[in-house]
């Protein structure tokens, strides 16, 4: 009996300890490399609360087609496009690349600049596209 009741425990907290681990990797996730949005998600942050949005990719793919009101920033120097922009650093800011891999890496230093919303497209333009929503030329 007492053998059945340690095991029932055993199971039990291996289930809480998974279900925890669960929770918290998305947290963690967002932590390290920033928010992520969906283009849904992007497009209410944008109309809702004026998000900013830096498009970091090359100047011709920006030129074939970008999100509406985004800004073109060189991704090599971040920083210095930023501080040139006088961006309100309490209001969110929204990253944007082709894929959403080099936005996500450079929300961890444009965090560092202070700004206190700092988010990722996922799915970069990519998504944006699949999502049948419009790019400006």
């Amino acid at each position: 009996m007492n053998f059945l009741m340690q095991t029932d425990n055993l199971a039990l907290i291996a289930l809480l300890i998974v279900s925890g681990s669960a929770l918290f990797l998305p947290t963690l996730s967002t932590l390290i490399g920033g928010k992520g949005l969906s283009p849904t998600e992007a497009t209410i942050l944008i109309n809702r609360r004026k998000a900013a949005v830096l498009d970091l990719r090359d100047q011709e793919a920006f030129k074939a087609g970008h999100l509406p009101g985004a800004k073109h920033i060189d991704a090599a120097g971040l920083s210095v496009a930023i501080e040139k922009l006088k961006l309100d650093r309490n209001n969110p800011l929204i990253l944007v690349c082709e894929t959403g891999h080099q936005s996500r890496k450079a929300s961890s230093e444009v965090k560092k600049l202070g700004f206190t919303e700092v988010a990722s497209l996922d799915g970069g333009v990519q998504a944006w596209k699949a999502a049948a929503l419009p790019l400006v030329k």
